[in-house]
């Protein structure tokens, strides 16, 4: 089987669209698992939804998703955050919110555990560091862990007695062999590791191998339709830098 890890949409249709183009021209997989954070800092929370609602999909809550139905305080945000996240409120209807309202913190799937943030943390907690990963490795009881929040494609490998840190890119899949892991597969809505090309995974089980994927996709239109709603201009203008 194969199955397309997602994470941190942030209300980017036209990325989410180029994406799920893009795991049909790869060959189309079982399932989409999307690790959170389907709305917040984008311009089209409400249609996001519901595309992910029109595709097959296991999906977990992010803290924007929480914030958006009254979960989570807005004083925890910065800013831009907080202001998008008002306005998202304002866009969401009743389907909605009770889609938001039903997703779990953390859930598993074919031996992955699925969080947003980290398996010590599953809301709100960065998965950067190996010190940070050290830790969180004893607080899940699958081989593997998604995880997403950070916005950058990102791969941990528990050792003995420690952690490190394994390259995650394009060109080489990730072969997930006997030893635990814990995956980032990037955002698709708004990329940080300095890359503003939409980014996801393909995980094949058969294979045992996750391969991560990259995707273009029409930065301007989303930075208009941003414009237009008055969304704060940073949250526009970092799309287009990949920060």
């Amino acid at each position: 089987m194969r199955y397309a890890l997602l994470a941190d949409i942030h209300a980017n249709l036209t990325a989410f669209k180029a994406v799920l183009k893009d795991i049909e021209r790869q060959g189309g997989v079982e399932e989409v698992w999307c690790l959170g954070d389907i709305v917040g800092y984008g311009p089209q929370p409400g249609r996001c939804i519901e595309l992910l609602r029109r595709t097959k999909h296991t999906c977990i809550a992010g803290n924007h998703d929480l914030a958006a139905i009254g979960r989570l305080e807005l004083s925890n945000f910065n800013p831009d955050a907080a202001t998008a996240i008002r306005w998202t409120v304002e866009q969401l209807t009743d389907a909605d919110v009770d889609f938001l309202a039903a997703l779990p913190a953390v859930t598993e799937r074919e031996g992955f555990t699925l969080v947003h943030g980290s398996p010590r943390e599953p809301v709100w907690e960065y998965l950067v560091s190996i010190s940070a990963a050290r830790e969180s490795f004893a607080y899940f009881k699958t081989r593997f862990c998604l995880v997403g929040h950070s916005h950058m494609p990102l791969v941990f490998k528990q050792e003995e007695g420690g952690a490190s840190f394994i390259p995650f890119v394009e060109s080489i899949g990730l072969v997930l062999g006997r030893g635990r892991l814990m995956v980032n597969p990037g955002s698709v809505g708004q990329p940080r590791d300095g890359d503003p090309r939409a980014s996801y995974a393909i995980y094949d089980s058969e294979a045992g191998v996750v391969r991560l994927h990259r995707i273009s996709y029409d930065i301007g239109e989303v930075q208009l339709k941003m414009m237009k709603n008055n969304l704060p201009v940073r949250l526009s203008v970092r799309l287009g830098q990949g920060i």
